[in-house]
């Protein structure tokens, strides 16, 4: 039986360049611009995912996420991309 090791694996879950992002439109037009930061010209949202898995290794963990991300539809690749930005593994 292979050794699991418990691994941590960041997510971040956003809207396509070409889909509307209403929470970032409102940020900037209703706080940002109204508080004097109209300097910034682009505001865009999305959720950020912490899942904790056991798995054999890093690269098996980072399998079984984009796995699940997919068949679950935890996010809709219609209008939406996610990235993994860290897998670490626990000791």
């Amino acid at each position: 039986m292979a050794i699991e090791y418990n691994i941590e694996i960041e997510i971040v879950l956003e809207n396509k360049p070409a889909a509307r992002d209403p929470v970032g439109e409102t940020i900037k037009r209703d706080l940002l611009a109204k508080k004097g930061y109209d300097m910034v010209f682009n505001v865009r949202s999305g959720q950020y995912l912490r899942i904790y898995l056991k798995a054999e290794s890093e690269q098996k963990a980072k399998e079984i996420v984009e796995d699940l991300l997919n068949k679950l539809r935890i996010y809709n690749p219609v209008t939406q991309n996610f990235k993994i930005l860290n897998i670490k593994k626990e000791n």
